[in-house]
């Protein structure tokens, strides 16, 4: 049997994107896994991640919540540093 631990080493993602999915497409952690496993491996998909994160951003500012925010931009420029894609695609 997985556990959620295995599922996020075989996604290339890491727990933190992972959340971010989860919380912008409000579904559970497993299953924002299994989708961002999708994404990070399609060309196409590394830009979707990058708006995902830079939506939560957004959204925690609008709702007040400046630790929220600062700590998903900390969680964008890891994604960018560590996704070659991500540079090709932006």
């Amino acid at each position: 049997m997985l556990t959620y631990d295995d599922c996020v080493g075989l996604t290339d993602l890491e727990e933190d994107e992972i959340e971010a999915i989860a919380q912008h497409e409000h579904v559970p952690e497993i299953i924002a896994a299994e989708l961002g496993c999708c994404l990070v491996h399609d060309p196409a998909g590394i830009p979707r991640i990058e708006q995902i994160i830079r939506d939560d951003i957004k959204d925690a500012r609008l709702h007040g919540h400046p630790q929220e925010a600062a700590h998903w931009r900390q969680v964008l420029d890891h994604f960018s540093a560590n996704h070659p894609l991500f540079q090709e695609a932006a």
